[in-house]
């Protein structure tokens, strides 16, 4: 597919676009360490006990660096002029899940949003808007520990999450599976793969999608130290495999967060059907911005197409 360049929407990305000051810290703290006035026979344990410890403490570690909730909303869809349901349901685990239905008339697609780390679901309203206008019908909800869902964020929690939420549309709402279209941004595309893998639905679109936390590791100082040693967390790059149903990968050629050679792996390993959309000049959170009209004709042909 063509790259998209810049469209008509001319506007600052919306919501918490963060990045952890965890790498920041580490980083000084190193920096410290090494200036610091230590025999150099003393600086080898010293480094080798602060390896260990980031192995044994990695998942308490991965989560900190991973997740960013808020509880608070900082905007509601009835400001856009948006009709939608205030949805709540329960995961198998017992959390209490919250989320926005955006209904269409008629019986088109409906996109199940698994979005980012950070924020809640109110950062992704104008994001929705524009799906709506284009006769999309949106589910969107937040995971546990973001927003007014219960619980604490985890790798197998959010998964939990993500088809907890597949079978509300199904059970309660009654939409048939090939009108749900899977979508999931940067950790979302996470959440999106692993129900593509368990659920049937109509087709997977993610966005900015990392290959697995332990790749993201070695491009990350100091933790690509460590990266031998870590496990394959989130591991997008072996899932992407096994899914059969029409793919579309998106990935901005200016992400600085996410690489964009890891879109292309993605796209690389992924079993056809499949679309890859490089986005010129996207970062990692203002593709949909920066992609303008072009981005959501990409997302709706594609979405029609199948």
């Amino acid at each position: 597919m063509t790259p998209v360049i810049a469209g008509s929407i001319n506007r600052t990305p919306t919501g918490p676009h963060r990045r952890c000051d965890m790498f920041r810290i580490v980083r000084t703290l190193l920096a410290k360490i090494c200036k610091m006035s230590i025999p150099n026979i003393f600086l080898l344990p010293i480094f080798l006990i602060l390896i260990l410890a980031g192995i044994v403490f990695y998942p308490q570690i991965e989560n900190i660096i991973v997740f960013y909730p808020d509880q608070a909303f900082d905007d509601n869809p009835s400001n856009w002029d948006l009709s939608y349901r205030d949805i709540k349901f329960l995961t198998p685990d017992g959390q209490k899940l919250h989320g926005w239905f955006f209904p269409v008339s008629g019986k088109p697609p409906v996109l199940l949003f698994c979005h980012g780390n950070a924020g809640n679901i109110s950062h992704r309203i104008e994001n929705i808007k524009f799906l709506v206008k284009r006769d999309i019908s949106v589910f969107i909800f937040d995971y546990r520990g973001y927003g007014k869902s219960s619980g604490r964020p985890s790798e197998k929690g959010i998964y939990i999450d993500g088809i907890a939420a597949y079978n509300y549309l199904t059970e309660i709402e009654k939409i048939s599976p090939n009108r749900i279209v899977i979508f999931g941004r940067s950790i979302g595309s996470a959440v999106a793969i692993e129900v593509a893998l368990k659920r049937k639905v109509r087709c997977l679109i993610i966005e900015s999608t990392f290959t697995s936390t332990k790749d993201m590791a070695k491009t990350i100082f100091p933790f690509f130290i460590v990266s031998p040693f870590l496990p394959h967390h989130y591991n997008n790059i072996v899932k992407i495999g096994y899914v059969s149903v029409p793919k579309l990968i998106i990935h901005g050629n200016n992400d600085k967060i996410v690489p964009f050679t890891m879109g292309e792996k993605l796209f690389a390993k992924a079993t056809g059907p499949k679309t890859f959309l490089p986005l010129n000049g996207a970062g990692h959170n203002d593709t949909y911005i920066i992609g303008g009209e072009g981005y959501f004709d990409a997302l709706v042909n594609f979405i029609t197409m199948y």
